[in-house]
């Protein structure tokens, strides 16, 4: 019987409590599923909630975790995750450099490094993701490249492997912590212990990539104050015929001048703005309303009805009735609680 693989879940004040104890709970499910598909005959993970400090840690929420050991009491561990973290407007490196020091000195001993949601941030200080591919929060991308222009950055998806040795593994928005959980079942106990655990905790796979979830939210900080009028004017506007030409009309630039500053403030042409405005709406609708496809598609400004579904699936990363699947309120919510 081989021993089982140690993991070491980091818990630090920036860190939330939902992917630690969520983490924590699911990797050691194994004795409990006992006897259901797929499962070893004895736990695989032996998970550690581990800390600069053993002892009680204060996290981002304010509600403590127990760390049962110290970074220096762990000299060596076969997998770490990184909970996600809180992300304001930047990210201050140089905080954790204890933490950041034991993930190289980890790393070079060959552990896994594994990241949940935006936990990416401090993995990325150890300088060892540059120049591979990453992913993290959608709302965190622009604030990650900043930081770290090294590394390749694919917001969109759910789950992205790198590294030559695939040891690194990260997750990308929020609740994404569960396919990293089955990700590294699947990888290291087998995919009919991953499916076990899934239907037990009722959790599944994002067999899409993150692009429904993501919300069209364009920059308004951008000094321009005519363009800035004509965002403000397109919320409301958006299904208007002929919007491009209107919207040159309503800012009483030049054609050429308005396009060239419109790109330049939002960093879209304006034709590409308004679709994915419209999208946008098209997808609260689906959310929200019974009617047809069709009618929302005349609603949000397209006649075309064909044209509106290829565009909404190139847009939103999955067809329009499925997107309605997926994210249409269930009956028992009301679309105006």
């Amino acid at each position: 019987m081989s021993a089982p693989l140690h993991v070491s879940l980091l818990a630090f004040p920036d860190a939330f409590v939902s992917t630690i104890t969520g983490v924590f709970d699911v990797l050691n499910s194994f004795q409990m599923l006992a006897g259901h598909d797929g499962m070893p005959p004895s736990p695989p993970f032996r998970v550690d909630i581990v800390a600069e400090l053993a002892g009680p840690v204060d996290l981002a929420s304010g509600m403590p975790v127990v760390a049962n050991r110290s970074i220096d009491e762990v000299a060596a561990t076969d997998i770490i995750i990184v909970p996600s973290v809180m992300v304001q407007d930047s990210w201050d490196p140089g905080r954790y450099p204890a933490l950041v020091d034991w993930l190289q000195r980890m790393h070079a001993q060959g552990a896994v490094l594994c990241s949940a949601c935006s936990g990416v941030f401090l993995l990325a200080e150890t300088g060892l993701l540059d120049r591979c591919d990453a992913t993290v929060h959608y709302d965190y991308a622009a604030i990650f490249a900043a930081a770290f222009p090294g590394i390749h950055l694919e917001a969109e998806q759910v789950l992205v492997v790198s590294g030559q040795d695939a040891e690194f593994v990260m997750s990308g928005a929020a609740t994404t912590w569960h396919d990293l959980t089955l990700y590294l079942i699947a990888r290291f106990v087998g995919t009919g212990a991953a499916q076990s655990v899934a239907r037990f905790f009722a959790i599944q796979w994002h067999v899409d990539s993150l692009t429904p979830y993501m919300v069209f939210d364009p920059p308004m900080d951008h000094g321009d104050g005519v363009i800035g009028d004509i965002q403000v004017w397109l919320k409301e506007n958006s299904a208007i015929g002929n919007p491009v030409q209107q919207m040159v009309a309503q800012s009483g630039l030049p054609e050429r001048s308005f396009k060239r500053r419109f790109s330049k403030a939002t960093g879209q042409s304006p034709i590409n703005y308004v679709q994915r405005l419209r999208i946008e709406r098209a997808k609260r609708l689906l959310e929200r309303e019974h009617m047809s496809i069709d009618e929302i598609s005349w609603r949000v400004g397209y006649e075309d009805a064909s044209a509106f579904r290829r565009l909404f699936k190139k847009l939103a990363g999955v067809t329009a009735g499925a997107y309605r699947r997926k994210f249409q309120l269930p009956s028992h919510i009301s679309a105006d609680s």
